[in-house]
């Protein structure tokens, strides 16, 4: 069975040149532990349809979050970019579309 990360956590975007930065925020405990074995770089890479080269993943385990940094999705940047949204706040959206393993309870 598969939930959607929606289901498992919050997440915020924000841009540093044609980066784009996905903060993960898990609701609780399980979550974070569910989400840091199952949302790799690889998921990401896969879902936002990039090589996985351009992912990295920082675990950030004193506020049981993750931080992702995907590189080249921006079309160029703010200043730089063709797209409606250079700063890629909906793409914080699309990530809550990622599917993943249910959360099993102990």
């Amino acid at each position: 069975m598969t939930t959607v990360l929606d289901h498992l956590a919050d997440t915020r975007t924000g841009d540093k040149g044609d980066t784009l930065i996905l903060a993960v925020l898990p609701r609780g405990a399980a979550e974070f532990h569910h989400l840091v074995s199952h949302l790799t770089e690889e998921v990401i890479a896969h879902h936002f349809q990039v090589p996985i080269d351009a992912v990295t993943r920082e675990v950030v385990g004193t506020v049981e979050s993750m931080v992702f940094k995907i590189k080249g999705i921006l079309g160029g940047g703010v200043t730089g970019s063709p797209v409606l949204d250079g700063h890629g706040k909906t793409l914080s959206y699309h990530a809550l579309s990622i599917k993943l393993p249910v959360l099993t309870q102990p």
